[in-house]
C-alpha cells in the first residue's frame, strides 16, 4: 500500500483567529490509540472547545472531541480524553516561559495528516476584548467592500 504524501485537513478552529491574537505557531504530533485514528481517518473531530495545558514538563490537549469509532468494539476511546502532545524539549520550555506571562493562553488551530501521521496546529495567543473582535469584524467588511468596488470599476459597471 502506498505511503500517504502531504497534508490532508481534518478540522480546523476558525473561531480561534477571531477570539485570540496568534502570536506563535507550533505543529505537534499527537499520541492515539487505534480508534482514535480511524475515527480521523473518516474525518471526524471538532477543535471548538480545545485547549492545551503544559504540565510537568508535558504539554496535553483538553477539551479536542474525536467521537467513537462506528465499527469499535470494547477497545473505542473516550471522545474528550486529555492526549498528550509531542513537541521538542526546547519547544515545551518555550512555551513554558511564555504561559507563564499573563494572558497567554494555548490553542489548537487545526488537526491534520501530515505524511500519515496526525499533528495538531498550537498557537501561542492572547484573547482578545470585544471591541477588538469589532473592530477586526469592520476592518474585514471594509476591505470586502473596497475590492467589490474595485472589481465593479474594472468590469465597467460604475
Amino acid at each position: 500500500m502506498a505511503r500517504e504524501q502531504g497534508r490532508r485537513l481534518i478540522a480546523q478552529n476558525k473561531k480561534a483567529r477571531h477570539d485570540y491574537h496568534i502570536e506563535d505557531v507550533f505543529e505537534a504530533g499527537l499520541v492515539l490509540t487505534g480508534t482514535e485514528v480511524k475515527s480521523l481517518r473518516a474525518g471526524r473531530a471538532s477543535l471548538v472547545d480545545g485547549y492545551a495545558v503544559v504540565k510537568d514538563g508535558e504539554v496535553w490537549l483538553h477539551g479536542v472531541h474525536i467521537p467513537e469509532y462506528l465499527q469499535g468494539t470494547w477497545t473505542n476511546h473516550e471522545p474528550r480524553r486529555p492526549r498528550k502532545l509531542l513537541l521538542h524539549r526546547s519547544e515545551i520550555s518555550r512555551l513554558i516561559g511564555k504561559t507563564r506571562e499573563s494572558g497567554l493562553t494555548l490553542v489548537p488551530l487545526a488537526l491534520y495528516f501530515k505524511d500519515g501521521k496526525a499533528k495538531v496546529e498550537i498557537a501561542l495567543a492572547r484573547g482578545k476584548r470585544t471591541y477588538d473582535k469589532r473592530q477586526a469584524l469592520a476592518e474585514k467588511q471594509a476591505k470586502r467592500e473596497a475590492e467589490r468596488a474595485v472589481a465593479r470599476r474594472g468590469r465597467g459597471e460604475d
